[in-house]
C-alpha cells in the first residue's frame, strides 16, 4: 500500500483533493464514504466543482452503507448525510447517486440488489474509505470475512459509541446496518483510506504493519494492489516503518 504522510486533518484533505480530481476525468462509478473524516475532502471538491475546476456531471457514486431502520428523509440515515453534505451542493440528481435502503422491506433482497446495481453500472473504479478504531471499513467489523459481500451486520458496541455523537445518545443508534462487503470492497479498481487523529494510529498500524487478518478488517487491503493511505501525524503515530 502506498502511504501518504500529511501534517494534520487539513493536509491531509488537501492531498485527498488533488488525488481525486487527478482521477475523475476517467471515473464512471465512483464510491464514497460518510463520517467525520471525509467531510473537508467534500467541502473542498465542492469548491473546485464550483470553481470550474473540475465536475462530477459524468459520475455515478455508490455508498457504503446506510443503517438499518432509518428512512432516507431521518436526519442521521447516510442519505441525508450525502444529500446534505454532497449530493445537492453539486446539483448530483438522483439518477446518479446510489445508497443502499435501510428501510426495505426485504434487507436481504436489498443487499442482493445492491450488488447487481454495481455491476450493472460497470464496478467501482474509485472506493474511499474511512476506518474504525477497531479497523472496520465500511460496517465490516471485527470478525467479517475478506470475501464478504453487501449484507446485514449488527455494529458493533464501540462502533455505535463512536457514531453516537452523531445522535442523541447511544440509546437511539441503530444496531445494524446494510454495508458493502469487504469481498465487494476488494473489487474497486482502486482504493483511497483515509485516517486522521490518534484515535485511529491503532487501527492503521494493524492495518499496515500486521499480518492480513479478520481481527482487523482493514488489513484486507493489503490484497489489493492499488491502494494508497492518505494520513497524518497522528494516525500514523504508532507506525514503525511510514
Amino acid at each position: 500500500m502506498r502511504v501518504i504522510r500529511t501534517a494534520d486533518y487539513e493536509e491531509m484533505s488537501r492531498e485527498a483533493l488533488v488525488f481525486v480530481m487527478e482521477r475523475l476525468p476517467h471515473i464512471r462509478v465512483l464510491g464514497l464514504a460518510t463520517g467525520g473524516t471525509p467531510l473537508r475532502l467534500y467541502e473542498k471538491l465542492i469548491e473546485a466543482v464550483h470553481a470550474g475546476e473540475t465536475t462530477m456531471r459524468h459520475v455515478h457514486t455508490v455508498n457504503l452503507d446506510e443503517y438499518v431502520g432509518l428512512a432516507d428523509s431521518h436526519p442521521q440515515s447516510y442519505h441525508a448525510f450525502m444529500k446534505k453534505k454532497l449530493f445537492d451542493p453539486l446539483n448530483l440528481t438522483p439518477e446518479q447517486t446510489h445508497l443502499p435502503s435501510g428501510t426495505a422491506e426485504d434487507p436481504e433482497e436489498e443487499c442482493r440488489s445492491y450488488e447487481k446495481l454495481i455491476r450493472s453500472l460497470g464496478g467501482i473504479d474509485l472506493q474511499m474509505l474511512g476506518i474504525g478504531e477497531n479497523g472496520h471499513i465500511a460496517f465490516n467489523e471485527p470478525g467479517s470475512a475478506f470475501d464478504g459481500r453487501t449484507s446485514v451486520v449488527k455494529l458493533a458496541p464501540s462502533t455505535k459509541k463512536a457514531n453516537a455523537r452523531f445522535f442523541k445518545g447511544n440509546e437511539f443508534v441503530p444496531d445494524r446496518a446494510v454495508t458493502m462487503g469487504i469481498g465487494t470492497i476488494l473489487e474497486a479498481e482502486e482504493i483511497l483510506l483515509l485516517a486522521s487523529g490518534e484515535r485511529k494510529a491503532q487501527a492503521v498500524r494493524c492495518m499496515l504493519e500486521e499480518e492480513p487478518a479478520e481481527t482487523c478488517p482493514a488489513s484486507a487491503l493489503q490484497k489489493h494492489g492499488r491502494v494508497t493511505v492518505i494520513a497524518d501525524e497522528e494516525a500514523l503515530s504508532l507506525c514503525r516503518s511510514r
